[in-house]
């Protein structure tokens, strides 16, 4: 469980609360289900207009990252990386080929079954990168999916607030209806620049953050696997790698 996500959700939200409460206001009247409707609909159909079946059920799949994210202990990496350097060393790249089905990463599965496979040294730096290139393309695709959404929310949001006038001076004569319109309308402002600035641009900027984390573990990945390939010492292997911790 990602605790700082969480925290930052609760702060945010009762932030706003309080401040709102503060002045005399009442969470009841933030609650408009027209406003809501106007907002959120509107905002989702745009996105899955411009978006393919594919990204769009990857992001919605993502989401589950913003408190569960995948986690890569960039130090333990560098360990199991030395351990296999020296494993390979003493009794070949086949001595790997239980180790692969040992592992859960896919990116890693596949680089210890390149290596088993003896494939050339040029080729396998390349179809590891590949691989990763396609990944990270692929994954910030469904990022953008969340920004796009942090960019039409406000938008709809006025749209949302025009009807709401709109409603409200055709019922002119009738006060309580009059009221109504105008709540529909300054209330689906505030959906719309809430929701994209409490929700989907944070979403979208934390899931590019855990991109670039998994981008950073996998070319390490990538180097050390490379150097095994390449007959490296395993001692200069972890000094190579070394680097990577700054990440951590």
């Amino acid at each position: 469980m990602d605790k700082l996500s969480v925290a930052g959700l609760l702060v945010a939200v009762f932030a706003i609360y309080i401040g709102f409460s503060l002045d005399g206001g009442h969470l009841s009247a933030l609650l408009e289900l027209p406003a809501f409707i106007i907002v959120f609909g509107g905002t989702l159909g745009a996105v899955m207009l411009q978006s393919s079946m594919q990204q769009f059920t990857h992001a919605i799949s993502l989401l589950k990252w913003i408190f569960v994210p995948p986690m890569h202990d960039i130090n333990r990496g560098i360990d199991e990386i030395v351990a296999w350097a020296t494993k390979a060393r003493e009794s070949g790249y086949l001595a790997l080929e239980d180790t692969a089905l040992e592992i859960e990463d896919s990116y890693t599965q596949k680089g210890l079954n390149l290596l088993v496979d003896g494939i050339e040294l040029d080729n396998f730096r390349a179809t590891l990168e590949l691989d990763l290139d396609i990944y990270r393309e692929h994954t910030l695709r469904s990022a953008n999916v969340y920004e796009a959404m942090g960019g039409y929310s406000p938008t709809i949001g006025i749209l949302g607030a025009v009807l709401g006038l709109i409603h409200a001076m055709s019922n002119l004569t009738e006060p309580a209806l009059l009221g109504q319109g105008i709540a529909t309308a300054f209330i689906a402002t505030i959906y719309g620049v809430g929701f994209a600035n409490l929700f989907y641009l944070p979403i979208a900027n934390k899931i590019r953050t855990i991109v670039h984390q998994q981008t950073m573990y996998r070319e390490m990945v990538c180097e050390g696997l490379v150097a095994i390939a390449n007959g490296e010492n395993p001692h200069a292997i972890e000094n190579k790698l070394s680097a990577f911790r700054l990440e951590q």
